[in-house]
């Protein structure tokens, strides 16, 4: 039976990918100034996520629209990031965001729609 599903879900996500693609929201256009203040905000920020998750991309189409450098590493394709994902995040979820502080803390979060709100909460246009 799992012959079936998975190329079912292959194709499915290659459908998620092309409307993505095609309906992919602008990015938000910052000063040059403000932008490298939000790249050097973001440059200690990756993304876990698998490329044809629904909820990957949706945190991926936030930081598109918000204008956001953060790494995105394939948890799926890449063993490195695959076992960083479970040994250092503690589960194997995604998306996923590690950020790290300037202490060396290091903060791994999980659900796209709690990701979503945190970038939304930092790094909007207004904020």
């Amino acid at each position: 039976m799992g012959f079936i599903f998975k190329p079912v879900r292959w194709v499915l996500g290659q459908i998620i990918i092309f409307i993505d693609w095609i309906t992919r929201p602008k990015p938000v256009q910052r000063p040059a100034e403000k932008q490298k203040e939000v790249d050097v905000q973001t440059s200690n920020m990756a993304l876990y996520h698998f490329q044809q998750c629904p909820f990957c991309v949706k945190t991926r189409r936030q930081i598109h629209r918000l204008g956001l450098n953060i790494e995105n590493r394939d948890a799926r394709n890449d063993p490195k990031w695959n076992q960083e994902l479970i040994s250092e995040g503690g589960k194997y979820q995604v998306p996923c965001l590690k950020i790290t502080a300037e202490d060396g803390a290091v903060q791994w979060m999980y659900e796209s729609s709690e990701i979503n709100q945190y970038l939304e909460d930092k790094f909007s246009v207004g904020s």
